[in-house]
């Protein structure tokens, strides 16, 4: 008897006939006329070379080689029914990878509790996170080079307010402070921007959201702000301002931390107000891949 000589009709076929102790029964179960059951037993009995039924008063009965094959055929049967709901699951499965671009910190942005949630309802996509500057995150967005990404913009009107290519959702608003160095009281509390702009500040590259949100309160005014350094991470210009070398902005969180710590002043006049998004590109926001990130996303913000 070869593998391919038992097919799985024929098994089920043997299988309901011993449970039902007759071919009649066995035909109504499996929607077959009672010869053709008939002659799947027979087949089964020549392929295997053994004998599995007895005829009785009261219909079939199993022989100790039947009755031997019975349990083989069962599991035969249940790891098939098995792969067959395997294979249905699969179906339903989102499966890809998702490069994430992820600014400032984990905990602000809340992108373990969104990763958990991504991980246990898709746990077949593969994440990619990218750490970066804000307008670089909403850059490579645009182009294709991340699929999602978290961004920082004066615009907290949601997703109406969005470039035409995007999807975004405004996830929390804040605001950031201007910071000194302690001991800079006189030269900042009741200051403006203008008195602001002549004392040294600590830089940072077009892409961050410090240098686009400073230049819509300077460039109107016409002033470029004193360069005492250029910096690219929060952690390196907070050490800098606890230094001495310059202003910077802080998130109001860190800001008022910082001050009842180390003293840093922060100015009683100025403010910006900021929102924390996540962007997706539109025409991609109900591909499988993306769509589960955005339903993570709002069980973890919910």
């Amino acid at each position: 008897m070869t593998a391919a000589a038992l097919d799985l009709q024929i098994l089920r076929a043997f299988v309901l006939a011993a449970r039902e102790g007759s071919v009649s029964r066995a035909a109504e179960r499996l929607h077959l006329t009672q010869p053709a059951v008939s002659l799947q037993l027979k087949r089964l009995a020549e392929e295997t070379g053994l004998q599995l039924f007895t005829r009785t008063p009261h219909g079939l009965a199993l022989t100790a080689d039947g009755a031997a094959l019975l349990p083989q055929a069962e599991r035969v049967l249940a790891a098939v029914g098995d792969l067959q709901q395997a294979a249905r699951n699969l179906q339903g499965t989102v499966r890809g990878a998702l490069r994430i671009g992820t600014i400032l910190d984990p905990e602000f942005t809340r992108l373990g509790v969104f990763l958990r949630e991504l991980v246990e309802s898709a746990p077949q996509i593969e994440t990619e996170l990218r750490h970066g500057m804000s307008g670089t995150v909403l850059a490579q967005v645009l182009r294709g080079e991340l699929d999602v990404g978290f961004h920082l913009d004066t615009d907290d009107d949601g997703e109406a307010a969005a470039p035409a290519p995007l999807a975004a959702r405004t996830l929390t608003r804040f605001t950031y402070r201007v910071v000194a160095p302690a001991g800079w009281g006189p030269q900042v509390l009741g200051r403006d921007w203008k008195a602001l702009a002549a004392l040294p500040w600590l830089a940072t590259p077009p892409e961050s959201a410090h240098h686009r949100l400073l230049n819509k309160v300077f460039g109107p005014l016409g002033l470029s702000p004193r360069r005492a350094a250029l910096v690219d991470q929060e952690a390196s210009m907070l050490d800098l301002l606890k230094s001495g070398v310059g202003l910077s902005l802080l998130r109001d969180s860190i800001a008022i931390r910082e001050s009842q710590s180390h003293g840093l002043v922060m100015a009683d006049r100025v403010q910006l107000d900021c929102a924390l998004r996540f962007v997706s590109l539109a025409a991609r926001r109900n591909e499988p891949v993306i769509a589960s990130a955005w339903n993570a996303l709002a069980r973890a913000w919910n």
